[in-house]
């Protein structure tokens, strides 16, 4: 045996070598070309047999530690078995795992460095797969830095000596096909660092794993079940969102509804199939938007502390569960959109921080790799392999589980080195600003790539400031989102309605403000999960004023986000009027329906609301258009009303809405109307059986011919109190 083989053969009992196919396996001698040493590391085992055809030939121990061999004629086809014999007395038969060869192709070890392998999870992470006609596990992981990585799980005991990988090339990238394991393995990969520490590490590539508080990956696929929603697919396809009407319900699915004889018991995907679906079509929403679903340890984070990128959280069922889930929408025509964190991660120990030993997926300067407000960690978008990981994984969500779009959270922290740190805490970039010069060329590129592939995918940037062009196209500047949050008319308007009526007019530009800037984005309007915790209290408590005030109030609030420019998006639970904080750990108080019949009427309200939204082109055609809008009273100051007329394509077919934010009851009031004709009204907050006060226009109501306001006519109405009205025209 030569000194090379020795110190090799050491390397693999110490578990500390980055390539065990050099000693284990078949190899033939090279100083006797007619014979071959099989070698096997088996720790556990007591005796080692090798099998070929009919012969059981017994292995010699050559190591106590557990370094088993046997010399044999050379084969240049050589299929054979392994048996074990353990110290416990069970034998086990096996196929090799060193005795197959590298199965990673070239390119996709070259796209994946590059930054450009899109559909990189079905080559890393573990897959079923069959190899020279063997079935099994392949698991792949790039880890570039670490000494050994092994995987580990029941079928070895977790013993880290059993299954060392071999790393391919210079690609980071470690591989070992496992042959006889099948899905539902569990498993992790354990990490010998450069400083010989001994990391114990989920699949970064997981499609799905343990329960939590349990950490470890579960070897998956995504085969098995048949999609059945080709019409929403096809409609989809040629349907403009942009000029389509967009009302979203967004939902944790943890706390929507529980199991009401177990308040604990999470709703698996099928339950909700059966619940939550129906509502809301039934509420007449187009979309549902879920809060993180991809796999999290804390159930507190809400899912925003992402561990598994590609894998559905097993708090409610299977990948294939979640996809009939899906499936069931899409045949009730309601779009899913699921929120997506690639701007920072957890620092738990199983998950992607320090994940060969190094800062891999974050940087290693705390400066920029780290969020000292939320405890969490921020990608390096400058390292290829972390924005392939994050594209492929956004790509993943809409190909593979039909997801209509992604809302993108936190997009501010990814543009701003300073975001949430003080002086001290962070660096500037190359230029000496605070743009994260590479966080903003991923944006785009992940855009880019998103729409190419994708064209009909809703992608949502949650942003905060005033950066140029969120929702522009990256080849004309901007950086490519298709819509944005509008964060600043949610924080005027719930600032606005907390004052009492009696105080508003002086606060009167709050309500005209966001129209300067409505059109420089395609911005969707979101009343969202963020303001309803932390003390922020309910929608319903933000309100001023007597409980009948209070409902009032909200159906207005709710009146305003509907008929306002840009799409819509509500937190569950509100549309009922909920009444304490939303808390992750409970249901949602459906019990308020059937206790006091201004929850029920609330809920009625937001129905009907969709209804009359879904049936006028004018409130959703011509969103991101100032051609879509016009006002035709924003003057009226003293009585805190305001009045404008929205349009669709035809301009025939607008509405005249009128809101007023005080209590106060107006008749014989003039509203500036677009056209010379007479308007009906067809939708109030205020009717009975909204829990409004009665205040209708239920006559037609005759233009007159004078200026009034910012219109050239002018009809005269009857004004609810804390209440809005939409008025069409009567052709």
């Amino acid at each position: 045996m030569s000194v090379e083989i020795s110190q090799l053969i050491e390397k693999v009992l110490q578990s500390d070598l980055h390539d065990p196919f050099r000693v284990l396996g078949y190899h033939q001698i090279i100083d006797e070309p007619f014979k071959a040493v099989v070698r096997s590391f088996q720790p556990h085992a007591e005796s080692m047999r090798l099998i070929l055809g009919d012969q059981k030939l017994d292995m010699y121990k050559m190591r106590e530690e557990g370094l088993f061999e046997l010399v044999i004629p050379h084969q240049d086809d050589c299929a054979y078995l392994l048996e074990a014999t353990y110290f416990n007395g069970v034998t086990h038969s096996f196929r090799d795992p060193y005795s197959f060869l590298p199965q990673l192709s070239e390119d996709d070890k070259f796209l994946f460095n590059r930054g450009t392998n899109y559909q990189i999870y079905n080559h890393l992470g573990a897959h079923p797969a069959i190899i020279d006609g063997v079935d099994g596990i392949m698991f792949r992981v790039w880890a570039p830095n670490a000494r050994r990585v092994s995987v580990i799980g029941d079928f070895n005991v977790w013993d880290g000596r059993v299954h060392q990988m071999r790393v391919l090339d210079d690609s980071g990238i470690w591989e070992l096909f496992i042959p006889g394991l099948i899905r539902g393995e569990v498993y992790k990969y354990e990490i010998r660092t450069q400083d010989l520490r001994i990391l114990e590490k989920s699949d970064p590539y997981q499609l799905y794993s343990e329960v939590r508080p349990k950490s470890a990956s579960v070897a998956w696929d995504l085969e098995g079940y048949e999609w059945d929603d080709d019409d929403w697919l096809e409609r989809r396809g040629r349907e403009n969102p942009y000029t389509s009407p967009m009302s979203i319900y967004e939902v944790h699915l943890g706390s929507w509804q529980r199991d009401p004889a177990d308040p604990t018991r999470l709703l698996t995907f099928g339950e909700l199939s059966e619940t939550l679906i129906p509502y809301v079509k039934r509420m007449g929403f187009t979309h549902l938007e879920l809060l993180p679903i991809m796999e999290h340890p804390l159930d507190e984070s809400w899912g925003y502390q992402s561990t598994g990128y590609f894998s559905v959280t097993s708090r409610h069922g299977t990948p294939q569960e979640f996809m009939a889930f899906i499936d069931q929408c899409h045949r009730n025509d309601i779009g899913v959109i699921l929120d997506w964190v690639p701007s920072h991660f957890p620092t738990d120990g199983h998950s992607l921080g320090r994940f060969d030993g190094t800062a891999l997926y974050e940087h290693d300067d705390p400066r920029l790799g780290a969020h000292p407000e939320w405890g969490t960690l921020i990608f390096n978008y400058s390292r290829h392999e972390v924005t392939n990981f994050l594209i492929a994984s956004a790509l993943f969500w809409l190909e593979r589980f039909h997801i209509d779009g992604l809302r993108v959270d936190a997009v501010a922290a990814m543009l701003y080195l300073d975001y949430g740190k003080t002086d001290g805490e962070w660096l500037p970039n190359k230029h000496g600003g605070k743009e994260n010069i590479e966080a903003i060329e991923f944006i785009k590129h992940m855009n880019s790539i998103i729409y190419q592939r994708n064209p009909h995918a809703l992608i949502i940037a949650e942003e905060s400031t005033s950066f140029f062009g969120v929702s522009k196209p990256a080849d004309q500047g901007g950086l490519g989102f298709g819509f944005k949050w509008n964060m600043g008319w949610m924080n005027d308007m719930l600032h606005y309605f907390g004052r009492d009526p009696l105080y508003r007019k002086f606060h009167h530009n709050a309500l005209t403000f966001s129209l300067l800037y409505a059109f420089s984005e395609n911005f969707i309007l979101p009343l969202s999960h963020d303001e309803v915790v932390h003390g922020k209290r309910s929608l319903l408590s933000k309100m001023p004023g007597d409980k009948w005030q209070q409902f009032a109030n909200l159906r207005l609030l709710f009146f305003f986000l509907w008929t306002h420019p840009g799409k819509k998006l509500l937190f569950m639970g509100s549309e009922f009027g909920q009444i304490s904080e939303w808390y992750c750990k409970v249901s949602l108080d459906w019990h308020l329906i059937g206790q006091d019949v201004l929850h029920l009427q609330m809920q009625y309200f937001v129905t009907r609301l969709n209804k009359i939204y879904r049936n006028s082109p004018a409130l959703w055609e011509t969103d991101f258009s100032n051609d879509g809008f016009r006002w035709m009273d924003f003057k009226d100051v003293d009585n805190s009303i305001v009045a404008f007329a929205r349009f669709g394509k035809d301009r025939g077919e607008h509405v005249v809405c009128l809101l007023n934010f005080t209590p106060n009851v107006f008749h014989d009031y003039r509203l500036g109307v677009p056209d010379k004709v007479n308007y009906r009204e067809v939708f109030s907050t205020d009717v009975k059986d909204f829990g409004g006060s009665g205040i209708n226009n239920l006559e037609e109501k005759v233009v007159f011919d004078e200026p009034f306001g910012e219109a050239q006519y002018h009809v005269k109405v009857s004004v609810p109190p804390l209440g809005g009205i939409i008025l069409k025209p009567v052709r």
